[in-house]
């Protein structure tokens, strides 16, 4: 029974909550009686599925979806069944988590030529004098 769009890095079903909540929008009064959209909680600190450096990678990435206690929330509620709003939910989770396996590249530090440090404080005079042009003319000017 699991979706044939499932990615690599989805946790199992049993670190996975689900709540079912009214989506809202076009439907008519359908809409105000079934629950098709979704919550799907996971919680990161209790989870075994990932790693503690992916953790923490994952906690940072997902921003305002991941409460102080490691809970990630996604809400999906764009498409008009619960079926798809589940799978769509569990992508985007999926997703989100090999982003967080990805490492990021370490910054390499460079630094400026000496011909391009010439450079700009060339232009830098350069622009100093077209300023000291505007201004008023002195007396014996």
């Amino acid at each position: 029974m699991q979706p044939e769009t499932r990615l690599r890095h989805l946790p199992p079903e049993s670190e996975l909550g689900e709540r079912f909540i009214l989506s809202g929008g076009p439907g008519g009064q359908h809409v105000n009686r079934t629950e098709t959209g979704v919550q799907l909680r996971y919680d990161v600190w209790a989870s075994e599925f990932i790693g503690d450096a992916v953790k923490q990678r994952l906690l940072k990435l997902a921003g305002s979806r991941a409460d102080s206690n490691g809970v990630i929330t996604i809400e999906a509620k764009s498409y008009r069944s619960q079926h798809r709003n589940r799978e769509d939910a569990r992508k985007r989770l999926a997703e989100l988590i090999e982003r967080a396996h990805q490492k990021p590249k370490k910054r390499i530090p460079t630094r400026p030529t000496r011909s391009a440090k010439k450079k700009r404080l060339k232009q830098k005079r350069h622009r100093a004098r077209i300023k000291q042009a505007r201004g008023k003319p002195g007396m014996n000017e």
